[in-house]
């Protein structure tokens, strides 16, 4: 009789086949999600690129878009050279392994794409930050000197300290029934933080732009408005979109289970956050000012996506009132506080990521699972020793606040040389001829738009079959002179801007309200006449007024707003007969 066949040998081989091939299905899977995220995280330069340049004014859209374009560009470049090695690379020595890493330069010896690609992003998005702060008066080679510096060695070092098993923010500190360690799930703080810190010292040394605050401190400042609300609002959509993948992609992982529930936990609480950030601003403002501003909201949003970056993945969707409300408040009060030191950041950079960046690493330790508020409920509930449970989570607030200010720190020291170098030797700010007349034409000899179409700078006067006014010298603060395209369509909101004036005028604003009726009786002849007529000056002098068959009227902004007597629009005839107003 033959003996049975022995199948217990092919039933353990068979099983490692599928053993090994599960684990190559779990990492393909693992990098296909990792490279999706990524691919959508990436698509916030996109974002951030139209929301700076619906920011700016239109004569500087094409610098503003540029840089947008390099911060990709150089990323890559100095995170594959030595970026990535500093962050993650191998470190033997373990007192130099706390602070940084020093193998696998230019990938050498590497091969997990799908890791470093998510990790450049983040090194751009930490870069493309600041671009905003110093939006429409920094120097080109400066924005490329410290882009890559930034990219290169500031980021990956904080995240070799954040985010590395052996960084000395990771490690944190053990003593008895305390044990804390860096909580920032997906860079509230090495990202976010790093970025606001150095976008408030590079607005801080740089300057404010021309005409953004008056000379004497105790007048109001005049907001310089951006060209575009649609781009800007553009920009805001996709970089909320973005955030989603930027928060729920941190988790790098998918496939074991319970990841894909932390992956949706933290793409829904990234949108409340943002959602309760905006809606708190949105609140405060109208009682304020009463008006539903729409690109602050978006800032409020952004921030609260910000502030869910460090504890989106431990959260419970409830805490995102706390998250999204302290944002929303956060990002109010330092927009003010910016505007009252006078320092000049037209994207709220330093509030935005900055302030929110700082309160997220805070919240996750008041409002996450471990955190203050958990711990001290659980005393009061008698679940846990109260008092054990509550040292840690206080412990573990005070490690936050140590990081973050380790963070801080780190950005400045490495910066204010770098920007203080290129103050000294006339490099960081562009002229005030090219600020005035604007980056696009004088630093790329490219325009955003066609040349009739620039409501600042530059303009054609052969193409631009419009009004033109023409103001050739620079005035103080406030009545600042440019060449303007002056439609008879046009608002007298933006009649106003054109002498560089809010369109928003107060009850007790009398030279604001002068202002505001001369352009009232001007739009309604220019609608008639499609010419504006003169504005008087202080001394009763009447600017040259040319024919209005050449389209073209040459103004003086009055350094002292007075009522101007009605006048009639002179019909083209009897202006030939006028000799002292050609």
């Amino acid at each position: 009789m033959a003996a049975a066949p022995n199948y217990t040998a092919q039933i353990i081989m068979l099983q490692q086949e599928i053993d090994e091939m599960k684990e190559d299905f779990s990492e393909n899977d693992n990098a296909f999600f990792l490279c999706s995220m990524s691919l959508i995280i990436f698509l916030m330069q996109c974002g951030f690129a139209f929301l700076e340049a619906g920011a700016v004014r239109s004569k500087n859209t094409t610098n503003i878009l540029i840089k947008n374009l390099l911060d990709s560009c150089i990323a890559i470049v100095g995170y594959w050279a030595l970026g990535w090695a500093l962050a993650f690379g191998d470190c033997p020595n373990n007192t130099i392994g706390l602070f940084v890493g020093y193998s696998q330069f230019f990938l050498a010896n590497f091969s997990n794409y799908p890791k470093f690609f998510f990790q450049y992003v983040f090194a751009a998005t930490s870069a493309t930050i600041v671009s905003g702060a110093v939006a429409e008066r920094c120097e080109f080679a400066n924005y490329i000197t410290y882009c890559s510096v930034i990219s290169t060695l500031v980021y990956p070092i904080l995240t070799h300290w954040g985010w590395h098993p052996k960084g000395w923010m990771a490690l944190g500190i053990t003593s008895g029934v305390v044990n804390t360690h860096y909580d920032d799930f997906a860079g509230s703080g090495v990202v976010h933080l790093c970025g606001g810190s150095i976008s408030f010292l590079a607005a801080y040394i740089i300057g404010p732009r021309i005409g953004r605050f008056p000379e004497d401190e105790d007048d109001e400042s005049d907001e310089i408005l951006g060209h575009s609300v649609p781009f800007a609002a553009l920009g805001g959509f996709i970089l909320m979109f973005g955030f989603l993948a930027f928060n729920g992609g941190s988790m790098a992982d998918i496939v074991k289970p319970g990841e894909g529930h932390i992956v949706a936990l933290a793409m829904v609480n990234t949108i409340l956050s943002g959602a309760f950030a905006a809606l708190t601003y949105l609140i405060a403002h109208y009682l304020y000012h009463g008006k539903w501003t729409l690109l602050l909201t978006i800032n409020a949003c952004l921030a609260g996506m910000v502030s869910s970056c460090a504890g989106c993945n431990k959260m419970e969707p409830w805490a995102c009132i706390f998250v999204g409300v302290g944002a929303g408040l956060i990002y109010l009060t330092l927009s003010k506080v910016m505007i009252r030191w006078r320092i000049d950041d037209p994207l709220d950079a330093f509030a935005v990521h900055a302030g929110g960046g700082f309160w997220g690493l805070t919240s996750v330790a008041i409002i996450g699972h471990d955190g203050v508020v958990y711990a001290i409920g659980n005393t009061i509930g008698g679940a846990t020793d109260g008092g054990d449970q509550i040292a840690q989570a206080f412990a573990q607030l005070g490690w936050q606040w140590v990081c973050a200010l380790a963070i801080v720190t780190w950005s400045i020291l490495w910066m204010w040389p770098i920007f203080g170098l290129l103050k000294k030797i006339g490099k960081l700010r562009v002229s005030e001829e090219v600020e005035i007349n604007g980056l696009d034409i004088y630093k790329h000899g490219e325009s955003a738009y066609p040349l009739h179409a620039y409501g600042h700078g530059w303009h054609d006067f052969e193409s631009a079959p419009d009004t033109k006014v023409n103001h050739s010298k620079h005035l103080p603060v406030g009545r600042k002179n440019r060449i303007m395209s002056v439609h008879p369509e046009m608002s007298l909101e933006q009649l106003a801007s054109v002498y560089d004036r809010s369109g928003s005028v107060g009850e007790t604003d009398q030279p604001k309200r002068l202002f505001m009726n001369q352009m009232e009786r001007r739009k309604s002849r220019m609608i008639e006449a499609n010419a504006l007529s003169a504005l008087y000056l202080d001394d009763n002098e009447v600017p040259e007024r040319k024919n209005t068959n050449s389209k073209t009227v040459n103004l003086q902004v009055p350094t002292t707003i007075v009522e101007a007597p009605e006048t009639e629009i002179l019909t083209t005839e009897e202006e030939k007969k006028e000799s002292n107003w050609m």
